[in-house]
């Protein structure tokens, strides 16, 4: 099993629940395993002018190739209503992925790994906090160092902002109701 790290975004509507549906989406999906997830941190967008954004990381076992990794990813964005308008713009959710395994891939709209993820603080932080050993294949740099050589202003930039809750599930038919403070993060 390959071990994935996928980057996850939003900046409309309520972020925070955005991003635990999307874990949520990603913790059902017969495809992946997920292992760790990353508190949500909050930044500054980049691109046009917007509100700002809560980013975490995730990293999952698949089997999947990269590619359809990538489309699995993409189509939980659609389930949630992802509609892209502009490039950078606001969105309500997006699913980037940041490395996969050891595995360089450059093909025609997917490039592994991600071709900002060295610059971004936001992406960074979230990554080095549950897996600061992680290797970029490229530079052969840890998650850990790279978020380490971001100038101090960029890490400023990136304020934790509390952990992804699993959004409540509907009512079972028995009446219960489901624990109130299920964390998806288990392993922490």
């Amino acid at each position: 099993m390959i071990e994935a790290y996928i980057g996850l975004g939003s900046n409309l509507g309520d972020r925070l629940s955005n991003l635990a549906s999307a874990v949520a989406l990603l913790s059902r999906e017969p495809a992946f395993a997920l292992r760790k997830v990353s508190m949500a941190y909050e930044s500054e967008p980049v691109g046009p002018p917007q509100p700002r954004y809560l980013n975490a990381v995730v990293r999952v076992g698949t089997f999947l190739s990269p590619r359809a990794t990538l489309q699995r990813l993409q189509a939980i964005e659609e389930q949630m209503g992802r509609v892209r308008r502009e490039r950078w713009g606001s969105r309500e959710i997006d699913l980037d992925l940041l490395l996969y395994g050891d595995r360089l891939v450059e093909e025609t709209g997917l490039r592994i790994p991600h071709p900002l993820l060295e610059g971004r603080a936001f992406a960074l932080v979230p990554l080095a906090e549950i897996a600061p050993g992680a290797v970029h294949p490229a530079s052969r740099l840890t998650a850990q160092e790279l978020r380490d050589r971001l100038p101090p202003d960029q890490l400023r930039g990136v304020l934790p902002y509390r952990p992804i809750r699993e959004p409540l599930p509907e009512p079972e038919s028995d009446g219960n109701p489901p624990p109130a403070d299920s964390m998806l993060d288990r392993t922490r």
